[in-house]
């Protein structure tokens, strides 16, 4: 029996070699898919959170030559971040083809939000800030992550809890309000001049303000802790 299937053993060899050569020419689709999942977290290591990468299905039946490089890339106006496309392109001597993938880039970050409802006016203190795991790519633009960045910061608006805090939120605390007596300095190379005036307006660290001087002269200055405004001489 065993010397009958030899022949038939032998007969098949060729014809498998042959199949075998066929899909060798081609493409493997897991390799484009593992050369997109590289490209996207070398490229976006320094976003601060976790990354997480999803690359799109690729069709299987796609008989694409063999690449000896793959070369995965942003296409214009693409942008690594949130739902988006990659291109990978092949450029050698024996294969040119590009095609683009859809992928999607999750950042997974600590946002902050709001604690509990806070009144317009009101200085934020720690525990008005709570922290909730969300992906960042699909929060708006400019969203703190940063506690540090908006502790003693003052509500422009009422808000409510669970809202997630956004710069047009929130202001710098007044260091200088309207109708309060202020102390004028003038300082040039060598001198400096100190009198009082009367602010004109509220005005946060280094915001210009107007004051009125002892004479009614009106001036503008940058507006500085202990009710001080500076005067460019």
């Amino acid at each position: 029996m065993l010397i009958l299937c030899l022949p038939m053993l032998a007969s098949s060899i060729p014809a498998f070699a042959s199949q075998h050569k066929t899909i060798a020419q081609y493409q493997e689709i897991a390799l484009i898919k593992r050369a997109i999942e590289d490209f996207l977290y070398n490229n976006t290591a320094s976003l601060s959170g976790q990354v997480i990468v999803n690359v799109g299905q690729i069709d299987r039946h796609l008989a694409l030559p063999q690449c000896p490089h793959l070369e995965p890339f942003v296409p214009t106006g693409g942008r690594l971040w949130g739902k988006t496309s990659i291109g990978v392109r092949c450029d050698s001597q024996d294969a040119t083809w590009t095609i683009y993938v859809q992928t999607e880039i999750i950042v997974m970050t600590d946002v902050l939000h709001v604690a509990r409802p806070i009144a317009a006016g009101q200085t934020l203190a720690y525990e008005d800030i709570a922290l909730q795991n969300v992906n960042l790519a699909q929060m708006p633009e400019g969203i703190f992550t940063d506690v540090a960045k908006v502790i003693g910061k003052v509500a422009t608006t009422n808000l409510s809890a669970g809202q997630p805090l956004r710069p047009q939120m929130l202001r710098a605390p007044y260091v200088v309000l309207r109708g309060q007596t202020v102390n004028l300095v003038v300082q040039g190379r060598g001198f400096s001049i100190r009198s009082e005036g009367q602010a004109l307006a509220d005005a946060t660290e280094g915001q210009v303000v107007q004051v009125r001087n002892k004479s009614g002269r009106i001036m503008s200055g940058l507006a500085r802790l202990n009710s001080i405004v500076e005067i460019q001489p």
